[in-house]
């Protein structure tokens, strides 16, 4: 098979995606954020943040005439405060919630549908059987190689129902919702750590599909070295902010800049959809970077999002809102063995990837023979699969969106 331009040319798209889960190449709608923009100059003010959002929200009122809103409720802390913000805020709007159930995964559409009760609103749950089933699809409206789109199952739903949907979409990247890996890497770095112990400490947290192999599961085209991922990553860490302030400044420069904000963006572009995200709001961007890391992150008691839960608790939806952080999260590990496994032998067996030497058959057929992957390859195999799905769309052409997995 002859190498492909377009292969070239996107070579460190797949290098980047399936390391940082992100490709910081892309063009993004939100602004890049520097160390200068975390030196904290203010203190937490409910009302602000309050009053931010409710302008944001009446904004796109004005702008789009909106008369019915769905919101995407995944029963968290973000989009429980969209919701109650909506109907103590805007009372004239129709608003109706959806969420996803997941087959064998943590079902939080039951939390979803009380919260929704509360406030009166209609609710809906997708059922989701297959997560990976109309992947093509999704990947195809996208553009780019990632497997957990699962708000293109959200945002096709929605459509059904109103072109305007609202979600709490910046909630973790801009106040401290990712308290899973916080404890950790403040566990890692000492005073005395350097710039790129520090940016080694931070991919270290990423455990979700942070194998040990990583460098073997490229091919010669993918042109992969850890020396590239950690120049990218190193002016987060070298400078003089305070080490989860760094941490800070790179979340919201990689996953919400890169994949959060394109894909949703791209998703909602295939369905004509409105996006409503008051948290992603140009005044709370500016506000709540300026914050210092303790007034958003308790690490005594492992406490994220901290002015947020106080706004929540004003708008009187707190008896709803756990320690844990929600989310619309599949179980990769039951997905794979009900449906993922299966997928990847048949399409990454044969893989086009592979031929075009963006892949390491090698490392497929190693890691692919095992029984019990972990889940950290199991969603390491997932994101090589949207690299499959990508290629046979987009490289090969031998795929259709239409078709189903």
């Amino acid at each position: 098979m002859a190498k492909s331009n377009e292969v070239t040319t996107d070579a460190s798209t797949i290098r980047n995606i399936l390391t940082l889960r992100y490709d910081p190449t892309q063009n993004t709608s939100l602004p890049t954020l520097s160390s200068n923009d975390y030196i904290p100059t203010e203190t937490v003010s409910v009302e602000y943040i309050e009053k931010s959002m409710q302008e944001y929200v009446q904004d796109k009122i004005d702008k789009s005439n909106i008369k019915k809103i769905v919101v995407a409720l995944s029963g968290g802390i973000d989009s429980t405060l969209v919701l109650a913000l909506l109907r103590k805020k805007f009372p004239d709007i129709d608003v109706e919630t959806i969420s996803i159930k997941f087959a064998q995964s943590l079902d939080e559409s039951e939390k979803a549908a009380k919260i929704s009760e509360f406030f009166g609103v209609k609710h809906q749950t997708i059922q989701l059987e297959n997560y990976l089933e109309e992947l093509p699809q999704a990947i195809s409206a996208v553009g780019l190689p990632f497997w957990d789109l699962h708000w293109y199952y959200v945002v096709k739903k929605a459509r059904t129902i109103t072109k305007h949907l609202a979600s709490g979409d910046g909630g973790d990247e801009l106040f401290g919702g990712y308290t899973f890996r916080y404890s950790k890497f403040l566990s890692l770095v000492t005073e005395s750590s350097t710039p790129l112990d520090k940016v080694k400490a931070y991919l270290a947290c990423h455990e979700r599909d942070n194998v040990p192999d990583q460098q073997d599961v490229f091919g010669p085209n993918a042109k992969f070295s850890w020396d590239k991922i950690y120049r990218f990553l190193l002016p987060y860490f070298d400078n003089k902010l305070d080490p989860l302030n760094q941490v800070f400044l790179a979340d919201y420069n990689g996953k919400l800049l890169y994949n959060f904000s394109i894909v949703n963006t791209k998703i909602h572009n295939h369905f004509e959809i409105n996006n409503v995200a008051p948290i992603l709001s140009q005044k709370l961007i500016q506000y709540s970077t300026r914050l210092a890391s303790d007034q958003k992150y308790n690490k005594n008691n492992d406490l994220g999002k901290i002015p947020l839960r106080h706004l929540i608790k004003k708008l009187g939806a707190d008896q709803f809102i756990s320690k844990e952080k929600l989310g619309f999260s599949v179980n990769t590990i039951n997905l794979w063995k009900s449906f993922g496994k299966k997928t990847c032998e048949y399409y990454l067996s044969d893989s086009r990837a592979v031929k075009e030497d963006l892949l390491n058959h090698n490392w497929i057929k190693k890691h692919l023979t095992q029984n019990d992957l972990d889940a950290r390859y199991v969603n390491k195999f997932l994101g090589l699969l949207a690299v499959e799905v990508w290629c046979r769309l987009f490289v090969t052409k031998e795929m259709k969106p239409s078709d189903t997995l």
